[in-house]
């Protein structure tokens, strides 16, 4: 399987299989509409009058190598390899949800402004303490282990996260292991005390915001409707100095009232911030601000718009991350990365304040899919492989789709909220990763052509 596109005045062509990506002539771009289905003789008949014969076939001849030489046209080679047939999932990461609760009021929040359509409740340090040791008991072989403090709002709880993290560093001795934690946070509550306990103790640090001061305050607003821009703005920008512009995202959301995403992003790398991410809103259509597959084109034409700015700004020597943008040729570190993506429900589970276990923490509040607890120590197994099998070749889309080594199937949760079922994508999702895949790609090529 290939995929092949034009964007930035390059023809790229992607073979899925082997991962690999070219940048090609017009010649081959062409050929490869026909090629393989067609021989030789009929390529050539097909191309002669745009194409000189003796190119043509020098290209078909290239084009034969690459194929040989497993770049082109490659074989499935992931379902037979061994990381794949004997994965057995262990728990490596968890969301603790140390707050049920939150000081701003988002229009777009998935989490019912912070009470997950609950109560609003704060995780006690027993609760984080027998996480912990879940996250410990369960990990199997693997090492390094992931804990990201998430709400609501984490800060309002600021106390009980210094205790879990103290207690991990004990515990995580005893069991050989190192837990990366790391934290989710809207900003307002930030100050010298708990920002020199983030950079210290944080692996990564999350710092919310949606861009330019009139598209923030419109969509994050505190409890009394004023808007945060002003608040959060240097209060994150000393966050991201502190941890010298490493280990830290701004990560915004744009919605229908912001097409022009492009503006945000750039807005945010004005600012000086140098690690950012700006992502689509996932919501049903009755809302007002749900992205519609109408808004495709639009959102498609930013997308293209960023990537070129983001290549000039890279060669001007001013550049910033997107982290949308940021692609592995490679194809990422493993083969089970590749296929099952973040493994929400079997890897990867959250924690709610009474110590209930969600496949993640899109999944929380729906009592369907409580999948254990922390304090008895349970977990149903039989969900927990549900989710585990919840990978590309188990997804009809995804299985014939040229980008599913990129995006590992994409979100279970949003599969679930707009098909009920996590094995169908989100079709509007799905069309923007493949936008991004491709910008990415294109930015690759062109910064690859400068070093040349």
């Amino acid at each position: 399987m290939i995929h092949k596109f034009n964007q930035g005045n390059k023809n790229i062509v992607i073979d899925v299989n082997s991962g690999a990506v070219h940048v090609v002539d017009p010649l081959v771009y062409r050929i490869l509409d026909f090629y393989p289905e067609k021989n030789n003789e009929e390529i050539v008949a097909l191309l002669t009058g745009d194409f000189k014969e003796e190119d043509i076939k020098e290209a078909l001849s290239e084009i034969k190598a690459l194929e040989e030489g497993g770049l082109l046209f490659t074989e499935e080679r992931y379902l037979d390899h061994p990381s794949f047939k004997n994965k057995k999932p262990v728990v490596k990461a968890l969301c603790l949800h140390i707050a049920h609760d939150c000081n701003i009021r988002c229009k777009y929040c998935f989490a019912s402004q912070g009470d997950f359509k609950g109560q609003r409740s704060f995780m006690s340090f027993e609760v984080g303490k027998k996480a912990i040791d879940f996250l410990l008991e369960n990990s199997g072989k693997r090492r390094n282990l992931e804990v990201d403090f998430f709400g609501g709002e984490p800060l309002m709880n600021f106390d009980v996260v210094k205790e879990i993290v103290a207690y991990g560093r004990e515990r995580e001795k005893e069991f050989n292991k190192e837990i990366r934690f790391t934290m989710t946070t809207n900003g307002v509550l930030l100050n010298d005390e708990n920002m020199k306990f983030i950079n210290d103790e944080m692996h990564n640090v999350v710092l919310s915001i949606d861009g330019r001061e009139e598209i923030n305050d419109h969509m994050r607003y505190t409890v009394n409707g004023q808007g945060t821009y002003d608040v959060i703005v240097p209060k994150l920008l000393k966050m991201a100095e502190m941890r010298g512009h490493k280990n830290y995202y701004v990560r915004g959301t744009f919605t229908k009232y912001n097409l022009d995403f492009s503006n945000d992003v750039l807005h945010l790398a004005d600012l000086g911030f140098k690690n950012v991410s700006v992502e689509p809103v996932v919501a049903a259509p009755e809302h007002d601000y749900a992205i519609r597959e109408e808004d495709l084109p639009t959102v498609f034409d930013h997308y293209e718009a960023l990537a070129e700015e983001y290549v000039k700004r890279t060669k001007e020597g001013n550049p910033f991350l997107f982290f949308h943008f940021m692609i592995d040729l490679q194809q990422g570190p493993c083969v089970i990365k590749r296929i099952v993506g973040c493994g929400a429900g079997a890897e990867y589970l959250a924690v709610t304040p009474e110590g209930e276990l969600y496949p993640c923490h899109q999944f929380v509040g729906n009592p369907d899919f409580m999948i254990g607890n922390v304090m008895d120590q349970s977990l149903n197994k039989a969900m927990y492989y549900t989710f585990a099998d919840a990978h590309v070749y188990n997804k009809d889309k995804c299985s014939q789709c040229w980008a599913k080594f990129y995006c590992s199937g994409g979100c279970h949760a949003n599969a679930y909220h707009f098909n009920n079922d996590i094995n169908i994508p989100y079709d509007i999702g799905c069309e923007m990763e493949k936008k991004r895949i491709e910008s990415a790609l294109m930015i690759q090529a062109k910064l690859a052509e400068e070093e040349e």
